[in-house]
């Protein structure tokens, strides 16, 4: 068999474990020959609907087994995936599909009135809902032989809100995913009878590449959820003896946070991964009163994601840290001259390896600008390095902040306020929320003769933006502090107490 990247692995695992299960969702358990199978018939379909390889093809939907099929079945014909965040509006979703240049567009029955809204979806070649996928699948050919690629090649586009206020597509070779997935299973003892856990969406890099795809790769079974669930999450533990999640800050305190956790089963478990900002040291110390340990880690879409991790064992000695460079990746912690910081002097994350992208798609610009002189991709983010090397991060030169596991930016939250008729100025910061980890305060310079409530711009919002990005606060000042280019100074407004 021919290397043939990622759309390779489904007809690997069909003939080294067929009849392990590969997919659990709901009642419906799809052993490894039966997801092969289904994903050349869906492959089938889409090269007979028009796709040949380099087309993009994109999926909408909460978590589905439909989401992995569609994925494998993409990179079998030697196309590049594009999976969207379902919580996006019909306008954020319509850029999306028209900057990757999307062909097909599969969708789940809770995004039908999003396509429906769309202007876009209409102009492409095909757009499948779940309601007719089945019957679409099963018309197609049972075997079909995967497209080499090389590992140089894209493999998907992840969109990543940027400064600008305007989504990049982050492109991930197929090498880019294959080495996160060697980084991943350096740090953590992935087995072939791992129970993994996919609670958090598919369209996060985390969960898909730090999850699903090494728990395939070694040949384990992903349980699927349709939506987070603190009881739904205790349940499928215990049914089906989950050894292994990915989650954020808010879903493990949701957990620690219900009647049912300290009765309910977990000596399942082996491995509790957390991603999208550091864990608060009192959930860590919860955890551990169970024997839970977390393996944590620093990364960002751009590297596929793991740039830094925190071995399980090293989680009660190192608590706050980010962890160390993975095992095939370099990172340095860099001044603004790009020479490297002294332990415990802040610096910008920068990273280099075979898991960091080649850059954004059809952006030569913001690719550029995201790359040093010398090949490091240069993160944005500030940290500080201990002597014995452990990351930790502190702030984000970007300004980005994540509400829920969401990363959420203040230049397209304040693009859609400028849209407002009765808004001169703004500027977003985020502010710490005890459920959220973060959400969004606006300060709003109000346009002569208008006045604004709160409530009235969140109403303007919705629609425009999705409901994480919305800013729970908003705060109607006169003027907004300027450097002297004239530059918002976000820091001084970082500093005025939350009304009470």
């Amino acid at each position: 068999m021919r290397n043939a990247g990622l759309g390779s692995w489904t007809a690997r695992r069909a003939i080294i474990s067929p009849d392990r299960p590969a997919i659990v969702f709901g009642e419906r358990v799809t052993t490894y020959a039966e997801l092969h199978e289904r994903v050349c018939r869906l492959a089938s379909r889409l090269r007979a609907a028009g796709v040949e390889a380099g087309d993009r093809v994109a999926y909408l939907g909460p978590n589905h087994p439909a989401f992995v099929e569609t994925m494998f079945a993409t990179y079998v014909i030697g196309g590049i995936f594009v999976p969207l965040n379902f919580r996006l509006t019909a306008p954020e979703i319509d850029y999306q599909l028209r900057d990757s240049g999307a062909r097909v567009l599969v969708h789940g029955p809770e995004c039908a009135a999003t396509v429906q809204a769309s202007t876009v979806a209409g102009s492409l070649l095909r757009v499948v809902p779940l309601s007719a996928y089945e019957q679409w699948l099963a018309a197609g050919q049972a075997q079909v032989a995967a497209v080499a690629v090389s590992l140089d090649e894209p493999a998907c586009v992840l969109y990543t809100s940027g400064t600008t206020g305007r989504p990049k597509g982050a492109v991930l070779t197929h090498g880019n995913v294959v080495w996160n997935c060697y980084n991943l299973l350096v740090g953590v003892d992935v087995a072939g009878d791992e129970v993994t856990l996919i609670s958090a969406p598919l369209f996060h890099v985390a969960a898909l590449n730090q999850c699903l795809l090494p728990t395939v790769l070694k040949g384990g079974c992903s349980v699927i959820m349709p939506a987070w669930g603190v009881d739904e999450c205790f349940d499928l533990i215990a049914r089906h003896r989950v050894t292994w999640m990915f989650g954020v800050t808010t879903m493990y305190a949701d957990l620690a946070r219900s009647p049912r956790w300290e009765s309910a089963d977990l000596t399942s478990v082996r491995n509790l991964i957390v991603g999208g900002a550091a864990l608060p040291e009192g959930l860590i110390r919860i955890y551990l009163s169970r024997a839970l340990t977390f393996c944590q880690g620093y990364g960002m879409t751009e590297t596929a994601p793991g740039a830094t991790f925190l071995e399980a064992p090293e989680t009660a000695s190192h608590v706050g840290s980010a962890g160390v460079p993975v095992f095939f990746a370099d990172v340095r912690c860099v001044r603004p001259d790009h020479t490297d910081v002294e332990p415990g002097e802040p610096g910008e994350v920068q990273v280099r390896g075979p898991n960091v992208t080649p850059g954004y798609w059809g952006n030569e610009a913001a690719t550029a600008q995201s790359f040093a002189d010398d090949g490091w991709f240069r993160t944005g983010d500030i940290a500080v390095v201990s002597v014995d090397g452990h990351y930790r991060i502190v702030d984000r030169l970007k300004d980005m902040f994540v509400s829920g596991g969401e990363n959420v930016y203040p230049a397209e939250v304040e693009a859609a306020i400028f849209e407002h008729p009765g808004v001169a100025e703004a500027a977003v910061i985020g502010v710490p929320d005890e459920k959220w980890g973060e959400v969004g305060r606006a300060f709003v310079v109000l346009a002569p003769g208008h006045s604004l409530s709160s409530s009235a711009l969140q109403d303007f919002l919705t629609g425009r933006l999705a409901r994480f990005k919305i800013p729970r606060y908003v705060d109607v000042v006169d003027g907004l502090p300027r450097t002297g280019s004239n530059k918002v100074r976000k820091a001084p407004l970082r500093e005025i107490p939350l009304p009470s």
